[in-house]
């Protein structure tokens, strides 16, 4: 497989493109914002000068990533001739179905489709194609091309010919892939997203503060950050959106959303990406300030 298409070109679409594209594969970025496209090119440049800053690549490397990688905002053009689609859209189930059913009819029959969903049921997602025996969950970790784990996840019907190929195109990325079965959460969020709750919980209850909280599990358990300031960093709204899945799909109530967590997604705190969580982020510097709201 040398041909890969990216849907999305957020933090998790830019960052797999950047991966792909520096491991000599051509890359398809597609999403329907140019200005999106841009701002992903950008980011990506940017982080490509920091791995040549450190001296992991030359400037040469750099070209060459940035070369191989050609954005769209067609899904045809861009799906065309690929071997491999990741989508990392929005976790939204609509959407990624919507995605997969135009997918399917768009793409090359032998063509893998595999999605980055951190949640969502890829049974689910395969049952809305054609082909649910090369539908393939590759959970990539943010930021991608940094962490070296990708969660594998086979859906009910996905074969393991195909489980087999991305295992080994996860390890020629340079990544450590980890293979695991179709439940809610996968392993990774069905684990870490009910400790996040239960710190959330922690904090709801006046158990102990935010700071005080992240600190017991940095230097306590060894944690490289703590599970509200690493709330902040992946999304109020995405684990909100995780715990959803998770109650829902096992129907049981230790997975429902903390209160304060639901209240503040519906204010519109959803942490870095909006400047202010259980931290305020909108500050510029990399000092980490507790949000006034928690403060004592």
């Amino acid at each position: 497989m040398k041909n890969i298409a990216v849907i999305g070109s957020g933090t998790m679409g830019n960052g797999i493109a950047h991966v792909f594209a520096q491991k000599g594969y051509n890359v398809s970025l597609i999403d329907i914002s140019a200005p999106a496209l841009e701002k992903a090119m950008a980011t990506i440049s940017k982080n490509l000068d920091r791995q040549v800053s450190k001296e992991v690549i030359s400037e040469a490397d750099k070209t060459n990533t940035l070369n191989n990688i050609k954005t769209h905002t067609v899904l045809a053009d861009g799906v065309k001739g690929v071997d491999l689609v990741v989508e990392a859209a929005t976790e939204n189930i609509d959407l990624k179905l919507k995605i997969f059913k135009d997918l399917d009819a768009t793409c090359d029959a032998n063509t893998i489709l595999a999605t980055n969903t951190s949640s969502i049921s890829i049974t689910k997602i395969a049952a809305v194609t054609n082909r649910a025996d090369k539908v393939i969950g590759m959970h990539f970790m943010n930021p991608v091309p940094v962490m070296k784990l990708v969660e594998v996840i086979r859906g009910y019907n996905t074969s393991d010919a195909i489980t087999s190929q991305i295992m080994d195109m996860s390890k020629n990325l340079g990544k450590v892939p980890v293979e695991v079965n179709d439940y809610p959460g996968f392993i990774a969020n069905r684990i870490l997203m009910p400790m996040i709750n239960e710190a959330i919980y922690s904090l709801y209850e006046g158990v102990a503060g935010v700071e005080e909280i992240d600190t017991v599990m940095k230097l306590g358990m060894a944690h490289p950050m703590g599970p509200l300031q690493l709330a902040d960093f992946i999304g109020l709204d995405v684990c909100l959106s995780i715990l959803n899945v998770l109650h829902d799909g096992f129907g049981n109530p230790k997975y429902a959303p903390c209160p304060l967590l639901v209240n503040m997604v519906e204010a519109g705190h959803k942490g870095v990406k909006s400047g202010s969580g259980f931290y305020s982020w909108g500050h510029g510097t990399k000092d980490l300030i507790v949000a006034d709201r928690f403060n004592k």
